[in-house]
């Protein structure tokens, strides 16, 4: 369905911005007045990572006029696959600032706002209310559902994606004219269910396939124009190279955006989605060993089960000397459980601790009341113990 359009034109476009977006101004379903609704625009982009790169980049060169950035973490090298917006010189870096420094070489007509903090119920409201649009490129769930309630309860429109290895979806969410996130994904999945992209992986161009997609919805929705992405969700397989929509209706008894919405003001998101289940969270109590301590009894001869719960490709890029490779899958399913030895003591580890608490909790039910997992994981190992290795 068509909409109106999001902002009011600005007042003139300089003969430098007539130079710049001229082959946006021939076309006729922008031309001059769509071109000054995007430079009155203020878009913000909740992330500067895979899905934020893109999107800042392009939005900037679209001509949008202001662009704010929500964004807390560092340049990490792994960053740099798919992050485009930052480059070698930027390791190190807050992203926030080094998104800017391209953003504002991309279009120097373009305001930047950087807000260097992590986004939470305390401070969503007050970012959120000085900008038209919220485009969301987080990667975890409590930072999605977070996105959302702020801007039903705010009555803001914002374009969703997501990616994960050759997937990707996006839709646009705006409750006054269609569904919400909770309207397609009322509860989040269980802690542990959905791997991220830090475990399962992301074909780097793919981040350029959803973030341009998302910049398009934006620009529809800011100028007014074309068919948005509300009530339909877009999913894009770059193996197959195939697109597929599915409709999304509105849930009437979505528990923010439905006329009985128990939601009515934001709640702790951390909790809600549960990035560790109760059940790993107590048997990680009292059975959580750091990567000193392992190194310690591999030392002295301790009689130890050295576990890995990552996939074999994480197995292949690094591992701890002498860890035994059963992917948590195996535990869950119950297949892993008869070659758990009984004579000796079982040390689980994976990446940084969530998979392998997990695990933990299932072999701890199973009566193996000594088992032990590695906070920290093999990154934790890496840092403390041989740091020439490599991490990912």
């Amino acid at each position: 369905m068509s909409l109106p359009p999001l902002v009011e034109p600005a007042a003139e476009l300089t003969v430098d911005e007539v130079r710049r977006y001229s082959r946006h101004l021939i076309i006729p379903d922008v031309g001059m007045e769509g071109q000054k609704r995007l430079k009155n625009a203020r878009v913000l982009c909740v992330g500067a990572g895979g899905l934020g790169s893109p999107a800042l980049m392009y939005l900037a060169a679209a001509g949008v006029g202001t662009l704010g950035i929500v964004e807390f973490d560092e340049v990490d090298e792994s960053n740099l696959q798919r992050q485009i917006i930052h480059s070698q010189a930027d390791i190190g870096r807050p992203k926030a600032e080094s998104a800017k420094d391209t953003v504002l070489g991309i279009n120097p007509h373009t305001k930047v706002n950087i807000h260097e903090e992590r986004l939470d119920s305390s401070n969503v409201k007050e970012i959120f209310a000085d900008y038209d649009l919220i485009v969301d490129g987080t990667d975890n769930f409590a930072t999605r559902y977070l996105v959302n309630d702020a801007c039903v309860l705010l009555n803001k429109p914002y374009v969703w994606g997501s990616i994960y290895r050759f997937d990707g979806q996006a839709s646009v969410f705006w409750s006054a004219h269609g569904p919400c996130y909770r309207c397609l994904y009322p509860e989040p999945p269980p802690p542990g269910m959905v791997p991220s992209c830090a475990e399962g992986g992301v074909l780097g161009v793919l981040c350029a396939s959803i973030g341009s997609i998302q910049v398009n919805e934006a620009i529809k929705l800011l100028a007014g124009i074309g068919d948005p992405l509300v009530g339909r969700l877009m999913i894009y397989d770059a193996l197959e190279m195939t697109y597929r929509q599915v409709k999304v209706r509105k849930d009437p008894d979505c528990a923010v955006c439905g006329p009985n919405a128990t939601v009515t003001e934001l709640i702790d998101y951390e909790a809600f989605c549960g990035a560790v289940s109760d059940e790993a969270q107590q048997a990680a109590a009292g059975a959580t060993i750091t990567p000193k301590q392992l190194k310690e009894w591999i030392d002295d001869g301790e009689n130890l089960e050295i576990i890995d719960v990552r996939e074999p490709n994480e197995y292949e890029i690094v591992s701890i000397p002498g860890a035994k490779l059963i992917p948590k899958n195996e535990f869950l399913m119950g297949n892993a459980l008869g070659e758990m030895p009984q004579d000796k003591r079982i040390v689980l580890h994976c990446k940084t601790g969530v998979r392998s608490a997990e695990v933990l909790a299932v072999l701890q039910s199973a009566g193996f009341s000594d088992a032990v997992h590695v906070g920290g994981g093999v990154i934790g190992w890496v840092n403390q113990i041989e740091p020439d290795k490599p991490v990912y």
